[in-house]
């Protein structure tokens, strides 16, 4: 599903709401659970998780940067283990295997830091048999995205849905055929980056990401918000 936005998003929030909008037939579905990506996701799929009276809980993804130039993409990697290389960039770089590897590692360390932070002690949600709404905050290359969306596959849901407020048209028509239900609300040309979609792009932390789980938990059981 696709619509065409003229202006850009107040911030993360009001993208959430407007994207629940977009997913009205998911809401109040008891098979039906929103998966948030931290940290950048978690406001936005809070607003749909609240709108829509579903659960919520994070699905933690890592880009695999190459080494010596972080911000360059090579894959990554997601809760579960599940990785994803792009060969092309691989080659370009020429990173080695023991590179990968390394990379690999000290990403899947940082994955097991954010559950930890976000979830404490309890368990990953049970997936099984669910339709899985994906949420981030917007798509560039879409790698986190594939990799998320792979790794929840493995888990057995009966759907995955992938909703976010804007995305790079490439990337939305490359992940249409990998998920069983796109949402995106705007995916102009050019793209360039998320941030430019939105007026107010500023950074979620780790314990802004705590506090909306708190919260979504809270409400969904119908008790007071916290915080």
């Amino acid at each position: 599903m696709h619509a065409s936005l003229t202006t850009r998003f107040r911030d993360r929030a009001h993208a959430g709401r407007l994207l629940a909008a977009a997913l009205a037939r998911y809401a109040h579905r008891p098979d039906v659970i929103v998966l948030a990506l931290p940290r950048g996701g978690v406001p936005v799929g809070y607003e749909v998780a609240r709108a829509l009276g579903l659960p919520l809980d994070v699905f933690v993804v890592r880009k695999l940067g190459v080494p010596g130039h972080e911000e360059l993409a090579m894959g990554a990697i997601a809760s579960g283990g599940v990785r994803l290389l792009n060969g092309d960039v691989v080659a370009l770089a020429g990173v080695s295997d023991a590179a990968i590897e390394d990379v690999t590692a000290r990403e899947a360390g940082e994955i097991l830091r954010r559950e930890h932070t976000y979830r404490g002690d309890r368990p990953p949600p049970d997936l099984r048999g669910r339709t899985v709404i994906l949420v981030d905050d917007g798509l560039a290359t879409g790698a986190s995205m594939r990799a998320a969306a792979a790794a929840v596959r493995r888990q057995g849901p009966s759907r995955v849905v992938v909703a976010v407020p804007a995305a790079a048209p490439d990337t939305c028509e490359a992940l249409r055929a990998e998920v069983d239900d796109l949402v995106c609300l705007t995916s102009p040309e050019p793209f360039e980056a998320v941030g430019l979609w939105y007026e107010d792009f500023s950074q979620t932390g780790d314990e802004e990401v705590w506090q909306l789980l708190e919260r979504a938990a809270q409400e969904l059981r119908g008790g007071p918000p916290v915080g």
